[in-house]
This record gives C-alpha cells, sequence and structure tokens, in this order.
C-alpha cells in the first residue's frame, strides 16, 4: 500500500505560538510550499507576510490566516518591486525577525532548448530573487530582537545535477553556497541563516514545470515517483511535510544551527 500524505498540518498544540511577536516574510506565499510554510509560522504565533507576483493569491492567503497577515505584490526579479515590499514591512512592522526566500519558478529545459536569454531569466529570479529580498530585508532584521532567521528554499537539484534542470539547478546551487557565504557573514550579528532542499512535492508547480506541457508532466510524475520508485518513502512530499522543517529552522531549538542545508525528500537523495 502506498502511504498516504498527514491530512493535517503537523505539530504539538500545546507547544503552539513558539514565534508570538515575531514577523515572518515569506516570498512566493500564494500558493503550494510557500503557503504551507506561511500557515505553519502563523500557527506557531508570527504576524506573517505574504509576498507573491500573485496579489489576489496572497490576498486570499492572508485572509485565512486572519488580521494579523498581511498581503503584498511582489516581483522578486525588479529591484523598484523588492523595495517596495521591504518598505511596506516596515510602515507596518518596524522590523522582521523572519525572511523565507520561497519564490521560484521551476524550469526544465536543458541546454540544446535554451536560449542564454532564459538562462538568465531563471537566475534571475531562482537566485538574484533571492538576493535582491535578502540585501533589502536585511536592515529590518538586524533592527529585530531575538530569533532572527533567514531561511532560503533551495532543491535537492542544488545539491546535485539533472537532466532537462540546467538553469534551475545552476540557480538552487548558486543560492545554497549563498546561504553558507551568508550564514558566516551574519553570524556574528546572531543572524542564522540556513537552507531547505525540497524533493518531489505535490504541488501545481512541479506537476506543470516552466515550459511543459500535459505530456511532460505526465513523464515528470511517473519517472521521479512511480515508474523508478526511486522515493523510499513511496509517496511525493506535500507543503505541509516542508512546512514542520521549515518551522524548526525559524524557531529557538535551531538556535545552534546555521550555514546548514536540511533535505526533506521522502529519502529520494539517499538512493542517488
Amino acid at each position: 500500500m502506498t502511504p498516504q500524505a498527514p491530512a493535517t498540518p503537523l505539530g504539538d498544540p500545546l507547544a503552539a505560538r513558539r514565534l508570538a511577536g515575531r514577523v515572518a516574510l515569506v516570498t512566493g506565499a500564494a500558493h503550494g510550499i510557500g503557503a504551507g510554510i506561511a500557515e505553519r509560522l502563523a500557527t506557531e504565533g508570527a504576524q506573517v507576510v505574504i509576498a507573491d507576483i500573485d496579489e489576489a493569491g496572497a490576498h486570499a492567503v492572508a485572509a485565512r490566516l486572519g488580521k494579523t497577515a498581511m498581503a503584498v505584490r511582489v516581483d522578486i526579479a525588479d529591484p523598484e518591486s523588492v523595495a517596495a515590499l521591504a518598505a511596506a514591512v516596515e510602515a507596518r512592522h518596524g522590523r522582521c525577525e523572519i525572511v523565507v526566500n520561497n519564490a521560484a519558478i521551476l524550469d526544465t529545459r536543458g541546454i540544446d532548448t535554451m536560449s542564454f536569454a532564459h538562462y538568465r531569466g531563471v537566475l534571475d529570479i531562482n537566485q538574484d530573487g533571492a538576493v535582491r529580498v535578502t540585501l533589502a530585508m536585511l536592515p529590518l532584521i538586524r533592527r529585530a530582537g531575538a530569533g532572527r532567521r533567514i531561511l532560503n528554499i533551495v532543491s535537492i537539484q542544488g545539491l546535485r545535477g539533472a537532466r532537462d534542470s540546467l538553469a534551475y539547478a545552476t540557480a538552487k546551487g548558486a543560492l545554497v553556497n549563498f546561504t553558507r557565504a551568508l550564514a558566516c557573514d551574519l553570524a556574528d550579528d546572531g543572524i542564522l541563516v540556513n537552507a531547505l532542499a525540497p524533493g518531489f512535492i505535490d504541488t501545481a508547480m512541479a506537476l506543470l514545470p516552466e515550459g511543459a506541457g500535459h505530456e511532460h508532466e505526465t513523464d515528470w510524475f511517473r519517472d521521479i515517483y512511480i515508474r523508478h520508485g526511486r522515493i523510499p518513502l513511496r509517496r511525493p512530499g506535500t507543503p505541509v511535510d516542508i512546512a514542520g522543517p521549515a518551522f524548526f529552522l525559524c524557531s529557538d531549538d535551531a538556535r545552534y544551527v546555521t550555514g546548514q542545508v536540511l533535505l526533506v525528500d521522502g529519502g529520494l537523495s539517499a538512493t542517488f
């Protein structure tokens, strides 16, 4: 029998609200992994800023989370938009303890089907976008008190190459080393920087990557999960599976963890 994903978010209700009073920005939070992380952080008491290029989706998530949540439209490829995001957070909260760089696009082009302009476009979002947000938010993070965290959502493809993911894997790999270097730079400030690398997660972005059609969507799922059975836990992950580890890295329980990459992939990387 194929194991089923948990139907509800995980966590001990008796220990809830461990992030009470802290402000958390999550980019790409209108859907999928970002929305799952935002919901978990809100459950733990954080005042969450839902940032996404999909403004309607961001407002829908914020409405679910209640009056302490805030929705902001942002295009992380646009420096002015990122600056406006930081200004909006400053106007509302004056500081920000937690930044989760999650916004990205999934691209499945290889070297023979990709122009340099397209390659740079993917890196501009998946790599440079996280750097833009980090630089814009850093003054607000430094202004905050305890529990200051930066969490970059990367990918197992950033740790190991794969076919038809040239720009995506390159960008995520760069973000891995950005995480490590930034952790060293900010250690004296007490700001902890880590990365979380999901495996195959059952979201709309994973099932239908940039540039892929329905046929490719089906092959993508079957190759990773069904046909080769490469995930030891025998199911794809869900946003809930990512939200718990993300919360850990944003919490006081991770106070001695920095510069690390946590793989959350159902054991997929153990089969490589």
